[in-house]
């Protein structure tokens, strides 16, 4: 079979929203293949604790090159204690110039508490605007959603899970089992 005839990995819809002192993660637990539902109970959102750092990270596109991307990123972040921006940058970096990791097809959102940054294959290390990240076939949904819901008295939580629940009725890559990790300033 052809690459151009293999249907893909799709799917996932991950947000991260920043309100007030506090920083969530979510992600909905689909994964697809072509049209067919795999497994609806993935969990895309994970805790790091490298030297005792706290570290939230959410990611979208083939889950074995998102957990290369993990450990690796879990490496910058013992190399760098307290500098998720630096640790980011290095790994993009790398992602970027090696010739194994170029071919790794996932992005990532991670936070610290402090910093919302999106770390991308193609080098980027973003830090969005108005605190909302989203990745993923359904990420464009839950940040038109979230971005709407800010301006509300609701919590970051909320704003995510709310954003999160309006996605998953949109993009058919998208379930409504939904993680969620949240991290303080």
């Amino acid at each position: 079979m052809a690459d151009s005839d293999f249907p893909g990995w799709h799917g996932t819809t991950i947000i991260g929203v920043r309100k007030g002192n506090e920083v969530v993660v979510a992600g909905d637990g689909q994964v697809s293949l072509g049209q067919t539902v795999i497994k609806g109970t993935a969990r895309k959102v994970r805790r790091l604790s490298p030297g005792g750092q706290d570290v939230v990270c959410g990611f979208a596109g083939s889950t074995a090159d998102a957990f290369t991307l993990l450990e690796r990123l879990e490496a910058k972040l013992e190399a760098t204690p307290g500098q998720l921006a630096r640790a980011a940058v290095e790994l993009a970096k790398d992602w970027r110039t090696d010739k194994y990791l170029q071919k790794l097809e996932a992005m990532l959102i991670v936070t610290d508490g402090k910093e919302l940054l999106v770390i991308t294959g193609a080098g980027d290390v973003l830090e969005p605007e108005h605190g909302i990240a989203a990745i993923g076939s359904g990420g464009n949904f839950a940040l038109a959603a979230a971005r709407g819901l800010m301006d509300t008295d609701q919590s970051a939580e909320q704003i995510a899970r709310k954003a999160m629940a309006i996605a998953a009725d949109i993009c058919v890559y998208t379930n409504g089992n939904v993680t969620v990790e949240t991290i303080g300033t």
